[in-house]
């Protein structure tokens, strides 16, 4: 069984910038793909970014170029660094380990607020 624990959201202003983490624990597969989520109310959770074990990365389309995923394989951590924030990147962002297109985990949920 893997854990996931994410920690890093808040409020911040437009055009601001968050760091979020996750780290895991438990029974990870050596080969595996990490990465983030999020939702808003009402909605379906969307991809965000996702990397590999071998630092391959994946983005959405709308967080291309400000946003960062990266890991830390001796540490188990992935980290999304946003930058120049939108109102619309407002939602809560869940960690996700996978492998081989199969999910093991989610984190329980990080609330990323961007407003004035």
């Amino acid at each position: 069984q893997v854990q996931l624990v994410e920690s890093g959201g808040g409020l911040v202003q437009p055009g601001g910038s968050l760091r979020l983490s996750c780290a895991a624990s438990g029974s990870i597969p050596s080969i595996n793909t990490m990465g983030w989520y999020r939702q808003t109310s009402g909605k379906e959770r969307d991809l965000v970014a996702t990397i590999t074990t071998l630092g391959s990365t994946n983005y959405a389309g709308s967080v291309k170029g400000r946003f960062t995923i990266s890991r830390d394989n001796a540490k188990n951590t992935v980290y999304l660094q946003m930058n120049s924030l939108k109102p619309e990147d407002t939602a809560v962002y869940y960690c996700h380990l996978g492998k081989g297109g199969i999910g093991l985990a989610w984190g329980q949920g990080t609330q990323v607020t961007v407003s004035s």
